[in-house]
This record gives structure tokens, sequence and C-alpha cells, in this order.
């Protein structure tokens, strides 16, 4: 670095002659040899040192010994195989099974992946001031964590829909690219195994259920299990409750899905149905509607 007062010297031999290092480098001589973090588009660097330098300048000031919590150390100058990164457990699995902070050859299994390539303010990293994703970093912590040596993993198949609130029957179907997977499938939300039903075409669910379906193939690390809940909620029916001479009373469950009460006073086409002014009262699980001084025909419905 070029100073102010004329004169050009490495920073780190500048900071120690000020006295700033405790301890102090003894050697200024072994300054030239000290492990550098090289850039993350370096493509003359080893691709391990790009990764593990990039970790270190996102990930080390908070994921180190005495820091957050967490189970990792990010810094560059701790061995690769004393920072707990290949493998080390993980503080959340972000919904994946069996997840790690990187495990070899299975992205949808390394945590640290999947949290530099989110911007979903549960699971990103850094958790604060980034709202965009670092394209350069998600292509190189890819490639390094596929260099790894391992058994790769199989991509998760797609579910579709992805699971909502629907209130008829739902067809489901299972997609993956790899024609030589099988699709092994559940219905209680139960990790699927070799034992579980396999996927030959769309299949309807008609009650709730959590589907949960993986790939399968030899050779290959059986995918990380993709996870659709569907919830089946018929729609309400009004009941009567009581009725005397100048009130009204009648109920409905309470819906998952939103419903509209409207409301008018005559039903031939075409009916003017208007939302109704009316408040439903919540009581252990329905609304409760009371009508008070109701004169001649008046006509309700609920409308999704």
């Amino acid at each position: 670095l070029a100073y102010p007062g004329g004169v050009t010297d490495n920073q780190l031999r500048t900071l120690n002659q000020l006295g700033l290092f405790r301890p102090a480098i003894t050697n200024e001589l072994d300054i030239a040899a000290f492990p550098r973090l090289v850039g993350l588009t370096n493509e003359y660097a080893p691709l391990e040192d790009r990764a593990r330098s990039y970790i270190d300048a996102n990930c080390a000031h908070c994921h180190r010994p005495g820091g957050v919590r967490a189970f990792f150390d990010a810094r560059f100058d701790t061995p690769l195989a004393s920072q707990n990164l290949i493998d080390g457990q993980v503080a959340s699995t972000l919904g994946a099974d069996n997840a790690k902070v990187v495990t070899a050859k299975d992205i949808w299994r390394s945590a640290l992946l999947q949290r530099v390539a989110t911007t979903n303010s549960l699971a990103k990293m850094p958790p604060l001031a980034r709202n965009e994703l670092d394209a350069a970093a998600i292509q190189v912590l890819t490639a390094w964590i596929n260099s790894l040596p391992g058994t790769p993993a199989l991509p998760p198949p797609a579910v579709t829909p992805p699971g909502l609130i629907f209130n008829t029957p739902v067809q489901v179907t299972v997609n993956d690219d790899d024609d030589a997977a099988v699709i092994r499938y559940t219905l209680d939300g139960s990790l699927p195994s070799t034992n579980s039903l396999t996927y030959n075409g769309p299949f309807t669910i008609s009650k709730t259920a959590t589907v949960r379906a993986a790939a399968f193939r030899d050779g290959y690390a059986k995918s990380v299990a993709t996870t659709a809940t569907f919830s089946l909620d018929p729609p309400p029916v009004f009941t009567l409750l009581s009725r005397t001479n100048n009130q009204i009373k009648f109920s409905w469950s309470i819906p998952l899905l939103k419903y509209v009460l409207e409301e008018t006073d005559d039903v031939t086409p075409p009916a003017n149905w208007r939302t109704s002014l009316l408040t439903p009262t919540a009581q252990t699980g329905r609304y409760l509607i009371t009508l008070t001084n109701t004169t001649g025909r008046h006509f309700f419905r609920l409308r999704q």
C-alpha cells in the first residue's frame, strides 16, 4: 500500500511496526508465506481455495469459536479437516432429511449452499443486508461440493401441485428428469424408503395428506424428499340452530379456505347477491349468525 508519507510497504508489516498485533509478528520475512484468501472468480486458484475464501470472508465473522450458535469454523486458516464443514452438524436442516453443513456431491443436503442460494428471510445467510443472490458464489460453491469425493445424490423430484388447501379431491403428479430413477412416495409425511409406494402415474388425494417423494437409483444417494401437504377442506354447510318468532340463528364450520357471506332478498335469476354486513361470531370451531326481527324471505350463501 502507498502510504501518505510516500512510503510503500506491506500492510501487515506496517501494522506490525505500529505495534497493533498481539502477539506481534516476530519474523516479518514470514509474511510473504502467510496463507491468503483468493478471489471468488480467480479461475487460476484451486476451487477449494476459492470456496473456502468466500466462506471465510462472508461467514467467519460470526461462525467461529466463541461466535454465534453454529457447529463449524468458517476461518480460512483453520484446516479443512478441522472446520466441521464437510458432514458437519447443522442447527437447522431447512427441511432436508439428513442435511449437513456440506454434504459431498449433494447440493440439496448442503445447508451452507442452501442458505447462500436463497433470499428467504427465515433461511438466508447472512441474515441481514442481503437481498440478492450472488450467482458467482452459488456457482463456485456448487462446483466445489460436487468435486468432493463421495456418492453423487439424485436431484429431488417435483410434486405438482406443490400442496395447498383444496375443497375437492386433487390429482397429484410427481416428475423427475432421470428416467432411470425410481420414485417412491408416502402419504403420511414419513420419509420414503425402498419399501414405500412406487410412483407409476398421477394419483388422487381425497383427504388431507402429506406427500413425500424421493428418487432412488443404484449407484446414487437417494434424493432429498420433496414434501407437499394437501389439506382437503370441503365447503361448509349451513346449520339451522333455532328459529323463534323474532330471531333466527344459523351457523357453519370455520373452514380453512376463506369464504364470504353473501345475501339477497330474491334468488330469481339474475339474483343480486351482495356481501353481507352481518358479522359472524366465532364459537368453538363454528361461525354463528343471529337474525333479529327479520320479516319476509331472505337468502344467504357462502362463496369461496
